[in-house]
């Protein structure tokens, strides 16, 4: 059964759509394009370059989430570091740590650019907030005068899980004849987390048909819902603010209602109350929202017709 999917953003809590990438492989489905946003974005580049749902469930177990959270030792001094990284590098931690995982799990597969992947395999969302619009990555890096061909899957991933003020914004510059004419500062974008825009773009593949049978490729979203129950977010000061503040403007994706043609076509699965910013979370968590993303992905591939 071929189809698209869609991969829905939701920080840590990614973990649970390679659950429901599990059930799919054994309802004997083919992805043929892929999209996603945040930790969306990763599940379906991983699918992308060929690895399997077993495979990520490995790399789950082995990592170590608590290690994207790296700065220099300079910003961990109480009280004072942690604001003064905001001001200047305009997030917590940098988001490097996390690019370099994922470029040496593409790697693996020899996969580096977009260019090693079937063109359209992938399809990468993130925010423009300079220009305030959507970047749908590779293809729409032409606009700002960059090559979409060589450029870097794992660059891509980092800026679509940049969530604000968490991780740095990426900066891009504009190159070619988009940057004429505009003066030296006016050719840096930024670029944070796709979930601030479009966290979960059902519609990107709607068009798309097969170019043998002409017949159109149904496209399967893979969505994360639920509130966290129980777990009221505790405001301390400005930064404990600015962090609730994220997670919820996130996480309120979830409760957005689908219409009723979109619905039938979508996983839901349920995210235990993990939150989206948990980076300290434990393997038997993460074990069961893989478990959460199996379950829902069996009930919905028992019942679907295609």
């Amino acid at each position: 059964m071929l189809i698209n999917a869609v991969f829905e953003g939701g920080g840590v809590r990614g973990i649970s759509l390679a659950g429901a990438v599990q059930s799919a492989e054994q309802a004997d489905v083919v992805f043929q394009k892929l999209a996603g946003t945040s930790s969306g974005a990763i599940v379906a580049s991983l699918l992308a370059a060929g690895y399997t749902s077993k495979e990520m469930k490995e790399i789950i177990q082995q990592m170590p989430f608590s290690s994207f959270l790296t700065r220099s030792p300079v910003f961990n001094t109480k009280y004072i570091g942690p604001p003064l990284r905001v001001m200047l590098k305009k997030g917590l931690y940098s988001g490097e740590a996390l690019e370099q995982w994922i470029r040496r799990i593409l790697m693996k597969k020899n996969i580096s650019k977009f260019s090693d992947l079937p063109s359209g395999k992938l399809q990468i969302i993130a925010s423009d907030i300079t220009n305030g619009r959507i970047l749908i990555i590779p293809d729409g890096l032409r606009e700002y005068g960059i090559n979409p061909d060589t450029f870097e899957i794992a660059k891509a991933i980092r800026m679509s899980t940049s969530i604000p003020y968490f991780f740095d914004p990426v900066m891009l510059r504009l190159r070619g004849t988009a940057a004429r004419g505009k003066s030296f500062s006016e050719q840096f974008i930024y670029i944070v987390d796709g979930g601030l825009l479009s966290n979960f773009p059902l519609w990107l593949f709607d068009n798309d048909k097969s170019t043998t049978t002409g017949l159109s490729i149904p496209t399967i979203g893979f969505q994360m819902v639920g509130k966290n129950e129980g777990v009221p977010r505790r405001i301390r000061g400005p930064f404990s603010m600015l962090q609730a503040m994220v997670e919820t403007m996130l996480s309120a994706h979830d409760e957005r209602y689908i219409e009723q043609d979109k619905s039938f076509r979508t996983i839901k699965i349920p995210t235990l109350g993990v939150t989206t910013t948990n980076f300290h979370i434990t393997k038997e968590e993460s074990m069961s929202l893989f478990a959460s993303g199996y379950e829902a992905g069996n009930k919905f591939f028992g019942h679907w017709k295609g």
